[in-house]
């Protein structure tokens, strides 16, 4: 299997490399080659900043021009040795684990942010994915990507007079994007077929490239299909259930399938959210061809090398499809799955609830992975609540949900003046090792330095806004010019209820105030999309732009329409503090605010996602007291007031006290700590080599054991569960020591072998306390009994007895328990 270059026009042979860099999404993030594009075609370039976009349009004579020019071939020939220096050189997880790894992770997602060249995302889940696969070019570590070619994406966003939004839905047109076809050692497409009820869906295969990784998507826009079927990729989270289960479809069960196609070996396979969990199924199917087995069995082998991240803190986020919809569209595959549809259900349902219940995508990939993770500290505990009534009888605490922050890629967010001072300070290659430098480094940038870098940045911002005003206002009057000098305030994300988008208008008059003041300028650019169908969300925009209409803040805040990745850039690289309001704790992570600080932007947030384990006094601000409330109303208004009063008593009077030479030395001191302290931390940097080190390497070498033994297991799953009923606990008897109480229990197993359980003593959290495990010792045999055992331990005595408490859980090498075996025995 390959792919080709795809430019329908002719391109001469001296410019023939062009293609190369145009097709390499590198490029979004490696700034070395715009010189090049700007010279190709200054205007385009200013206006799209897209290579491939540049090189389908632009005119022949140019090219032909271009390719006799000495200096611009030399230029060229310098950027593609480059290239393929950069790609032939070591990489971090070459060194470290190059010698002991074979085959690949496949990252599943329905939306990847990589570039506004392609569109196929809507907000942080995409660019997540996005920055995730630019990291694993940088780090080398294998990861390919898993998603679908839409021919709409995301709607793009223009405001009317009276400050509704309009949503408009432009074409995809695949010859505009950086992808090319898939096609076989024959030069035919690659096609996927995929059972309907009663037809063959046939999905074509396209590919970026992304530097060393690769994007794989799948479009449902074939001819060889249905009319209705080729709209299966039409738009990005539009449609209703039927549409959403087909498209999740292609993407689990297409997307496993074309993996196997290319030949491709995946070890690991990662769910980004619950929407891809039909690849569970589909890679248990292949296995079950594969070794002939049942196909739970093959399931119960190959969820050891699979990873589910959850991202939403609430379990409406959840996907979830009727039985009907499912009996209609799974029907086919279940033939091949070798299962009835009562099994297929009880894998999305919990046993404890009726048959009216939907199928819950989550359930079905808690079911079918190895491991799983939320994105912040804070979002691990909340995820573990949500999955408690898969686990009944557990505590919470113990909910088998890790956590691995967050991060972002810090080369696609910087600005040209920021990366300079970066790289002076660390070199270039800093985001492509361990970080160890970044502190240390930093402390030697002096201050007039990253004043200026600051003052830079903002400067740019506003240069860019000017012209992106001029386009935005439709023949209305000339849009205000912002002041390069004043404090610069960010606000940009998708406007929905519980983000709330507009709490600095609970007391508009105050904020006016804070706004118009001449001695102290205050300015503030506001961002973001509704839903086309939640109006609750667009009602908040007018709300905004209703405000905006009084002339005492005219010139001080302005609305930048269309907020994308490009917008998103121009502001993270310029504003001086980034606000975040989400109701806690619905930001399950949030990463907006991580891509100012390595700028020199400041946060001010809620204390929710990853502020919540970032924030510290000297760093930035935090909102709110860090816990839930359930009077809404109340808290709103509360952390309204709250955030104007620190605006107006800490971070005005901050940044504007000013040395001699003009620079704000207490504003620079939290400035160059944050960029010190918190980058390293919450760069996707650190995330990926967290990832790679906790759970790649381990699910990687725990599927290669399952692949030898899953049989032995399966049996011994049963086994478990046929005995388990007989388990009993005898006797408990506690005594007092020095500091510690003394238990011993009996258990009587029945027909369970005594290997298969641990005994513990379990305590929950209290009082300051962390919850308590440990294992008891198994004693002597019990006299008489046919498979009984005495078990006994010492827990410390800074809390009652009775706060400990015997239990029986499954035991077993390799095992992951609660998440694969979810019995529990309580002593009562």
């Amino acid at each position: 299997m390959h792919s080709e270059h795809y430019l329908p026009r002719t391109v001469p042979a001296p410019l023939q490399g062009l293609v190369e860099l145009a097709k390499d999404l590198r490029w979004t993030w490696y700034h070395g080659q715009d010189s090049l594009w700007r010279q190709l075609d200054p205007a385009l370039w200013r206006a799209t900043a897209n290579p491939w976009l540049i090189l389908e349009s632009v005119s022949e004579l140019r090219l032909d021009s271009l390719a006799k020019d000495k200096a611009f071939l030399a230029r060229l020939q310098q950027l593609l040795d480059d290239r393929e220096a950069h790609f032939q050189a070591g990489t971090w997880f070459s060194r470290q684990y190059g010698g002991h790894w074979q085959g690949n992770i496949a990252y599943f997602s329905m939306e990847f942010g990589l570039s506004e060249s392609l569109p196929i995302y809507s907000g942080g889940l995409g660019v997540l994915a996005g920055d995730l696969l630019k990291t694993a070019c940088d780090l080398g570590v294998p990861l390919i990507g898993i998603g679908l070619l839409y021919q709409q994406g995301y709607f793009r966003q223009a405001i009317n007079g009276e400050g509704q939004q309009m949503a408009f839905y432009p074409y995809n047109d695949p010859t505009m994007l950086p992808v090319v076809p898939l096609r076989d050692q024959q030069g035919s497409w690659v096609r996927v077929p995929l059972a309907l009820p009663g037809r063959t869906l046939f999905l074509r295969a396209w590919s970026a490239r992304v530097g060393r990784r690769s994007l794989f998507l799948l479009d449902s826009n074939d001819p060889l299909n249905e009319p209705g079927d080729r709209g299966i990729t039409s738009e990005l989270y539009g449609g209703g259930l039927e549409l959403r289960l087909r498209q999740e479809m292609v993407l689990g069960i297409g997307g496993m399938r074309l993996l196997q196609m290319l030949g491709i070996s995946c070890p690991v396979c990662h769910l980004n959210e619950g929407h891809a969990a039909f690849a569970v199924l589909e890679r248990a199917r292949q296995f079950k061809e594969e070794r002939h087995c049942g196909f739970f069995d093959a399931l119960q082998a190959t969820r050891a090398g699979n990873l589910l991240t959850l991202h939403t803190p609430v379990a409406a986020g959840f996907d979830r499809f009727p039985e009907a919809l499912l009996r209609y569209y799974l029907g086919p595959y279940l033939t091949e799955l070798e299962l009835d549809m009562a099994e297929l259900l009880a894998l999305g349902r919990n046993g404890e609830q009726g048959e009216d219940h939907p199928f819950n995508m989550v359930w079905l990939a808690v079911r079918g992975c190895g491991a799983i993770n939320g994105v912040s500290q804070l979002h691990g505990q909340v995820s573990r609540r949500l999955l408690q009534p898969l686990f009944p009888r557990w505590p919470e605490a113990e909910v088998p949900v890790g956590h691995v922050t967050n991060g972002v890629h810090m080369p696609s967010w910087d600005s040209a003046v920021a990366d300079k001072v970066w790289t002076a300070a660390c070199g270039k290659p800093r985001w492509r090792g361990e970080l160890e430098c970044v502190d240390e480094a930093l402390k030697a940038v002096s201050d007039g330095e990253l004043w200026r870098m600051r003052c830079e940045g903002r400067r740019q911002l506003l240069d860019y806004l000017a012209l992106r005003l001029e386009r935005q206002r439709r023949g209305c009057p000339a849009p205000p010019v912002l002041d390069p000098d004043a404090l610069t305030l960010g606000l940009a994300r998708r406007f929905a209820e519980y983000k709330r988008p507009c709490l600095l208008l609970d007391d508009p008059d105050r904020l006016a105030r804070l706004l118009s003041s001449r001695d102290r300028a205050v300015q503030l650019v506001v961002a973001g999309k509704a839903h086309p169908s939640d109006s609750q969300g667009q009602a908040l925009l007018r709300r905004w732009h209703q405000f905006m209409q009084r002339e005492d803040v005219r010139g001080r805040v302005l609305f930048v329409e269309d907020y994308d990745l490009n917008v998103a850039a121009q502001l993270v690289q310029g504003v001086d503090l980034w606000i975040n309001t989400p109701r806690r704790p619905w930001e399950a992570c949030g990463t907006s605010g991580m891509k100012v600080l390595v700028n020199g932007g400041l946060n001010l947030s809620v204390l929710d996602g990853w502020w919540a384990q970032a924030f510290e006094p000297g760093l930035g601000w935090a909102l709110g007291d860090g816990r839930e409330h359930r009077d809404v109303a109340a808290w709103d208004a509360r952390d309204g007031a709250q955030l104007l009063a620190l605006l107006e008593q800490e971070v005005i009077p901050l940044f504007f006290e000013r040395d001699e030479q003009g620079i704000p030395k207490g504003w620079l001191a939290m400035m160059r700590r944050s960029m010190a302290v918190l980058t390293p931390r919450f760069s996707s940097n650190r995330m990926l080599r967290q990832y790679t080190e906790q759970y790649y390497l381990p699910l990687a070498g725990s599927y290669q054991e399952r692949r030898h033994d899953h049989a032995e297991l399966a049996a011994w799953q049963k086994r478990l569960a046929a005995a388990w009923p007989q388990l009993r606990f005898g006797a408990l008897t506690v005594g007092q020591g020095e500091g510690s109480h003394h238990f011993e229990v009996q258990l009587y197993l029945g027909e369970l072998d005594v290997e298969a359980v641990q005994v513990e003593l379990y305590a929950d959290a209290a009082e300051g306390l962390p919850a308590f495990c440990l294992a008891l010792t198994r004693g002597k045999p019990l006299v008489g009994a046919r498979n009984g055992f005495s078990y006994h331990g010492e827990a410390p005595a800074d809390r009652p007895a009775d706060a400990y408490t015997p239990r029986v859980v499954p035991h077993r090498q390799g095992l992951s328990v609660p998440l694969e075996a979810r019995q529990i025995l309580w002593h009562h």
